[in-house]
């Protein structure tokens, strides 16, 4: 279920790329935090799939909400004359490198316990061979 993540991350990339009309200064910021929204989820759904709790409707669910939120909490910050752009970036860019960090360690451990298994699979194979050619 990693791929559903993903594949909207390359989607959204694809999209940003391919989009070349400028957007209205006055909605940057807006769109900016949207993006950080975004990118949470997709890494909080990377994490809950290589967790293996993984389920489409709240990942989709929690995208288009999260988006949504973002852009209002910015929007009603800008019109109360209270920057909640910071506030937000801070708590998505926290979000995101905790994600980041857990998926690096989730990875890191994955590898070394694979890695771990060979040596001893190895250690084994050549135990077995060792004793059969004593014998």
């Amino acid at each position: 279920m990693i791929l559903i993540p993903v594949l909207c991350l390359i989607v959204g990339i694809l999209l940003g790329t391919l989009i070349t009309q400028p957007l209205d200064a006055k909605y940057g910021l807006y769109v900016a935090v949207a993006v950080l929204a975004g990118i949470d989820t997709i890494c909080g759904g990377i994490r809950s799939s290589l967790e293996q709790k993984f389920h489409g409707d709240i990942f989709v669910s929690g995208f288009f909400s999260n988006i949504v939120i973002a852009f209002f909490l910015a929007w009603l910050g800008d019109r109360i004359g209270i920057n909640l752009f910071f506030v937000c970036a801070l708590i998505f860019g926290s979000r995101i490198f905790t994600n980041l960090s857990l998926i690096r360690r989730f990875v890191l451990t994955r590898w070394q316990d694979a890695r771990s298994r060979k040596q001893q699979q190895q250690a084994q194979s050549a135990s077995t061979t060792q004793a059969q050619q004593q014998a």
